[in-house]
């Protein structure tokens, strides 16, 4: 499958253009900023959007739904406690000197266990809230991967002090919903560099 990722706007977001190399289909994970280098990257690979998922509602995650959108057609996905900060998305932004554009409401929203198909594969839905209310992962199962958004870093995990934070559901979401997935799992965090699950639940200084 087509795994690709483009490291977007001014906080360094990992943005995820995933593709069928059999059908063509596509989506994108988190278009946060610099939409023209995420289309570019789509036509490189000739994908075709057939979803486009927000792991979460803050505005370096979302800030290019509405480019992205208008751009491809495909529904946006996020899931329903973080669709209220795609309304929010200019004046957040603003308030850490960022430019910002607010994001269309979305077409779907995520709930936990829901499959996304593109192509031959297929997104599992993990909803992990903590970071935000309504944060999710994204576990491709048959390829061994996981989107993580801000859940969980690479020797770290998602902050949570920002309104609909809580440090203690975020650890319970961890070790409930993602230690229970295969050491060997690789995790595509949405900052950072990748790790894998085995080596968190070993080495992660947050979880103890």
């Amino acid at each position: 499958m087509i795994f690709d990722t483009v490291v977007v706007g001014a906080l360094g977001v990992n943005c995820f253009v995933l593709g069928c190399e059999a059908t063509g289909q596509g989506v994108v994970v988190d278009p946060g900023d610099e939409v023209d280098r995420i289309l570019a990257q789509v036509k490189q690979r000739g994908l075709t959007i057939v979803a486009i998922i927000n792991t979460h509602g803050h505005f370096d995650h979302v800030g290019g739904n509405r480019q992205l959108t208008q751009a491809t057609g495909a529904p946006l996905y996020i899931h329903q406690a973080d669709a209220p900060l795609l309304e929010r998305v200019a004046k957040t932004a603003g308030m850490y000197g960022l430019p910002g554009e607010n994001s269309p409401q979305p077409d779907r929203l995520l709930e936990d266990g829901m499959q996304i198909e593109f192509g031959t594969h297929r997104l599992q839905v993990i909803h992990t809230p903590g970071h935000t209310q309504g944060g999710c992962c994204l576990y491709l199962e048959a390829e061994g991967r996981l989107i993580a958004g801000d859940t969980l870093f690479a020797d770290g995990v998602g902050r949570t002090d920002l309104p609909g934070g809580s440090h203690t559901q975020l650890v319970e979401s961890i070790k409930t919903r993602l230690f229970t997935l295969p050491d060997q799992v690789q995790v595509y965090p949405g900052h950072g560099p990748t790790t894998s699950i085995g080596h968190e639940k070993r080495h992660n200084p947050y979880l103890d």
